[in-house]
């Protein structure tokens, strides 16, 4: 049996697809509590977060959920000193499948949760990205979501990698916040 089952990306970016702030931090002007609800029900669902050194969540059961860290500070794989249920994951030193599997996980639901650069390594992988837009909140000089974007619109990344906009949920019609559900078309 198969180490990875599903993966699905989450994100909430700014009108020009940014991540964060050029300081690398995302603003609070980004956090949205309906947007917060969404992104925690996504990683309940899921068996192990990825995300980069720097991008981590602070959500109910965040210690004690499975993650892989992206680093090239390791060769493929070692323990994280600072959390036992952790690995630091060097993705060209070990593939997804091996890393998840090294957790001890078959058959896994995946959730990546950033940066840049963890985002863009599955872009061929995806099965589904939910992406929210903070709407009317600009970041110039931001972190952006994707490599590839302020050039192109995260839309458009998404759309070259083979997903399409699936549907659209509205999370906080007052503060006219949605999610996209982009989705890879079945073989």
């Amino acid at each position: 049996m198969p180490a990875v089952a599903h993966v699905e990306g989450f994100a909430i970016v700014s009108a020009d697809g940014m991540l964060a702030g050029a300081d690398g931090v995302m603003p609070a002007s980004l956090m949205f509590p309906a947007d917060q609800r969404f992104f925690e029900a996504g990683l309940e669902r899921a068996d192990v977060a990825v995300h980069g050194r720097h991008s981590q969540e602070d959500l109910r059961g965040s210690r004690e959920r499975r993650r892989l860290i992206a680093t090239h500070r390791v060769e493929a794989l070692a323990p994280d000193p600072a959390n036992p249920h952790a690995l630091l994951w060097n993705p060209a030193g070990a593939s997804l499948d091996a890393a998840v599997g090294a957790l001890g996980l078959t058959d896994a639901r995946v959730a990546v949760i950033g940066a840049t650069h963890v985002f863009g390594l599955f872009l061929g992988r995806y099965d589904a990205f939910y992406l929210t837009r903070g709407p009317a909140i600009r970041l110039p000089g931001g972190r952006p979501v994707f490599p590839g974007v302020p050039d192109l619109t995260p839309e458009a990344v998404l759309s070259a990698h083979g997903l399409a906009c699936a549907a659209k949920h509205v999370l906080d019609a007052a503060a006219g916040l949605a999610v996209a559900e982009w989705r890879r078309a079945a073989p």
